[in-house]
């Protein structure tokens, strides 16, 4: 089951959120979720706004992330490609999971494309395991993002038809 997050989510959030940092630092990606990001406010904005999702599995959650109906400010200029089309599009950003949740992307995207018909995600150069799950999930690379921080992110979309759905 996913549902929208609740303040009471928060410091499960946070610590999904930190053992996702772990993981991407034993992966060798070191730099991608620095520095505190995202921060315990990301959260708490997110949780206001009503993006935040958590994804329980038998009642226990397991994961968690944002999905943001687009535009969205840092996929407004692309460099070294373009986006697939200028189709309404939704975000996912901020996606951790537990040690015990499994196909946790394959149900994100499932609920995502319930929403939309398209999806824009961005992620590090160094997370190679989001990079094989979504080539694997069948996104198209389009080329580099930079963040508001002016941090650069390999930028992906996926278009389905209503036929795939």
């Amino acid at each position: 089951m996913i549902r929208k997050s609740t303040s009471e989510d928060i410091p499960f959030i946070l610590a999904l959120i930190d053992e996702a940092r772990k993981k991407m630092v034993a992966e060798g990606n070191i730099h991608q979720w620095a520095n505190g990001h995202p921060s315990p406010q990301q959260i708490e904005n997110d949780v206001e706004r009503g993006v935040s999702y958590v994804m329980e599995d038998e009642g226990e959650p397991v994961a968690t992330f944002a999905l943001v109906e687009g535009p969205d400010p840092t996929y407004a200029v692309i460099y070294d490609g373009q986006w697939l089309n200028e189709h309404p599009y939704y975000v996912i950003h901020r996606v951790a999971s537990g040690p015990k949740a499994h196909g946790v992307m394959r149900r994100v995207l499932d609920y995502a494309f319930a929403l939309t018909d398209t999806i824009r995600i961005d992620t590090h150069a160094d997370n190679k395991t989001m990079q094989s799950l979504l080539r694997k999930y069948g996104f198209t690379y389009c080329g580099i993002i930079h963040l508001a921080n002016g941090d650069p992110r390999l930028a992906f979309q996926k278009t389905i038809t209503s036929i795939e759905k």
